[in-house]
């Protein structure tokens, strides 16, 4: 960490030590310092601190600069270095470090310990936490133990740190922080101060307790100038592969982005554009270009997937791959809800900060309806139906060109059939063996055929009558779920 000198001179402003603060003089007793890591560690984590602070040199009472004897580099435990002894007697989970300064001619150690994640971190196989100014036992506590551990459980990738120890001007260098202003269509503030401010009240950045700053994963991943600069987060930038034709045989191009989700995703959707296959149509005696595929749900399906994949994840991030025939975005992770409930369900999403930032951003639609937007717009292209499809630790979304009715393989007849009908029931209305004709674009003539595919449909549980007792020729269907 950065700026030790200031740390410790906005530490000892503080009236008292808190749970997450603590000053000693000489003592160096090693299990002490143990117990004290676990104990700090997870008071960090209880009272949302990226860090607590364990600083020898300073009087507990009056805050005095007294200076200490105190050596980490010299010190031991039965032979063996305090710095290893402690690595293998604490938690993997313990994160921490000692630094040596001066300060008014005084010698000074400081040991900065990062909050607990995911779990607590524990001391000879015993967590401790901090009550008051006391190092106790968190099994005697056991109020905040549940407290804690609903903290950790809440713990979300968004609100880590990508990168600390920043002046103002790096902050700003590091975050393509106009962009932000750009989308909500608001003037750029004139002073780094007050564009700090914004980026503080989202979540993009935050300020330390030695007076720095640090960018979190959240502002790192949307509004990095290059992810590169970010190396927890690098891999997680979007890849898009297009082939020659329907096999992964012949790649044409790779490209990785180099910037955060933001600040790239409209040069991501007019560069994705140009990669895809186009058709003319003539409206109102004029020849007009198309896309093979609605926008609005290429659009919609990578939002998705960068909004719900699982971060924890190493070394994999959301990738798009671009066939002759189809298109299949995949993200690491799997949805939190029913695949075949995910049109009528309340959405869940794993990092809930960014998806909330996305939308307010308008990179995607507003709160659960973006696979409706999906479903619907390919259902006005009259293409087969999207196809989900879960992976141990990955989910994969396909949009596919166009494919006449009579091309189509029965799993993707009887996909559409249900799709529609689950967005019948979403607007309040059934489906009918015309609607699902005309989703089709079918004439007159195929009724026999769609009555066919409903009669499948109900068979394999997927839809039952809206009334059973109706007669056939007027008979409307729900999903089973309906």
């Amino acid at each position: 960490m950065k700026n030790i000198e200031q740390l410790v001179y906005e530490l000892v402003k503080l009236p008292a030590e808190t749970a997450w603060l603590e000053f000693k003089h000489n003592n160096s007793d090693p299990k002490t310092i143990g117990e004290d890591i676990s104990a700090l560690a997870n008071a960090a984590a209880l009272f949302e601190k990226s860090c607590a602070y364990l600083v020898w040199g300073i009087d507990d009472a009056s805050h005095n600069v007294v200076g200490t004897t105190f050596d980490w580099h010299t010190k031991k435990k039965g032979g063996e270095e305090l710095e290893n002894w402690l690595r293998h007697t604490l938690s993997e989970n313990a994160n921490y470090e000692f630094c040596s300064i001066t300060i008014e001619n005084m010698p000074i150690v400081v040991l900065t310990i990062y909050k607990a994640l995911d779990k607590t971190v524990m001391f000879e196989k015993i967590d401790y936490i901090r009550i008051g100014s006391y190092t106790k036992k968190l099994n005697g506590y056991p109020e905040i133990k549940a407290q804690l551990w609903n903290r950790l459980c809440k713990m979300h990738f968004e609100g880590l740190l990508a990168k600390q120890g920043l002046s103002p001007d790096e902050t700003l260098q590091l975050l393509d922080y106009s962009t932000y202003f750009d989308i909500k269509k608001e003037p750029l503030p004139t002073t780094a101060e007050s564009i700090l401010h914004y980026l503080l009240e989202e979540g993009i950045a935050e300020r330390q307790d030695n007076g720095l700053y640090a960018i979190t994963n959240l502002g790192a991943i949307l509004f990095a100038k290059r992810l590169a600069d970010f190396p927890g987060i690098v891999r997680k930038a979007l890849r898009v592969v297009q082939y020659k034709d329907i096999s992964k045989f012949q790649m044409l191009k790779e490209d990785t982005g180099t910037k955060g989700y933001a600040s790239g995703f409209e040069g991501l959707i007019k560069y994705f554009e140009a990669f895809l296959p186009t058709s003319e149509v003539i409206k109102t005696a004029l020849r007009e270009t198309v896309t093979e595929y609605p926008i609005l749900a290429i659009r919609e399906a990578i939002a998705n997937a960068l909004i719900h994949q699982d971060f924890s994840l190493s070394g994999t991030g959301p990738l798009i791959e671009i066939f002759s025939n189809r298109i299949e975005i995949t993200n690491p992770g799997i949805p939190l809800i029913d695949i075949r409930r995910i049109i009528d369900n309340p959405p869940k999403s794993r990092n809930e900060k960014l998806a909330s930032l996305m939308r307010r951003l308008r990179m995607c639609e507003e709160l659960g309806t973006g696979w409706d937007k999906i479903a619907m717009s390919c259902e006005m292209y009259q293409l087969p139906a999207p196809k989900i499809d879960l992976y141990e630790e990955s989910t994969k979304v396909t949009l596919f060109a166009y494919t006449p009715y009579g091309s189509m393989s029965a799993e993707d007849k009887l996909r559409a059939c249900y799709w529609h009908a689950c967005l019948k029931q979403v607007c309040g209305e059934q489906m009918t063996n015309t609607s699902l004709r005309k989703r089709f674009g079918l004439e007159q003539s195929g009724t026999s055929s769609i009555s066919r595919l409903i009669k499948d449909a109900v068979a394999a549980n997927l839809l039952k009558p809206y009334d059973p007792d109706t007669a056939p020729r007027y008979m409307k269907y729900v999903p089973v779920w309906a």
